[in-house]
């Protein structure tokens, strides 16, 4: 009877022994997964690089050339966005046009003429009017503004949830009252970032309590794997305990491919 219960005992200590070796083995699987995907992913470059600290010297005559006109607006009706009799130096883009120059180190405050477009008005701090000014602009392209200073388009359709984690190409505009130089309308790859409601606190909370019937992957609309987990106890209580962990880091994610909230 001792015999038996010592190979019973060194039996069981061995399934449990084999299961939490796979555990661990698919969990540095996933991770170094993660890793590698990471570090050879193409978001690394896809800006080209510019540092500030070095003061490198704008020279993009093609940038340039298109940056002549400073507004990305042309329509007739621009005249009803420009302030009448307002300080030159503070009109939207779209309301003057100003010789931008690449003779400028980047970031550094640059000065540059403009003048006003036809039906526009604008004085200076004395309450002159003007028509040609000199307006001061820190010495950076349109792409390389903060993020506060430009609007970009959203993408519903690019998987949030993924190692790495994926971009999208977007059109970007800069905002009325930024001034930089090259075009005002730009493409620049962000992260994809949109949310379809999901909480990542619900989520983590049914893995923990009903992970093992599925109810985690059912929320999150993986319906399949939820009914795997629910036919086989939560694979028999090692699915469940890898689901909780997925879950906790945010490996795991919506079905649609969106953020947590």
């Amino acid at each position: 009877m001792a015999a038996d219960g010592f190979k019973w005992v060194f039996e069981r200590g061995r399934k449990i022994m084999s299961s939490c070796v796979i555990t661990v083995l698919l969990l540095l699987d996933i991770y170094f997964t993660c890793v590698i995907g990471y570090l050879s992913s193409p978001h690394v470059g896809q800006e080209p690089p510019y540092k500030a600290q070095q003061n490198p010297v704008m020279s993009s005559p093609a940038a340039l050339a298109a940056s002549s006109v400073s507004s990305a607006v042309t329509g007739e009706n621009y005249t009803a966005r420009c302030p009448s009799d307002g300080l030159c130096t503070k009109l939207p883009a779209e309301c003057i046009s100003c010789a931008y120059h690449h003779n400028c180190s980047y970031g550094q405050p640059t000065n540059f003429t403009c003048n006003t477009r036809p039906g526009v008005r604008c004085v200076n701090g004395s309450g002159e009017q003007q028509q040609n000014f000199t307006l001061t602009v820190d010495c950076r392209f349109c792409w390389q503004l903060d993020a506060s200073q430009y609007l970009c388009s959203n993408s519903t359709s690019c998987m949030t949830v993924s190692c790495p984690r994926r971009r999208y190409n977007a059109t970007c505009v800069v905002l009325e009252l930024a001034h930089c130089l090259g075009r005002r309308e730009f493409q620049k790859r962000l992260f994809c970032n949109w949310t379809g409601g999901y909480k990542w606190s619900t989520a983590l909370a049914l893995s923990i309590t009903l992970g093992g019937f599925g109810a985690d992957r059912f929320y999150l609309g993986q319906w399949r794997e939820g009914l795997g987990k629910l036919f086989s106890f939560g694979g028999l209580g090692i699915w469940t305990l890898i689901d909780v962990l997925l879950i906790g880091v945010g490996y795991v994610g919506p079905a649609d491919g969106s953020l947590y909230i």
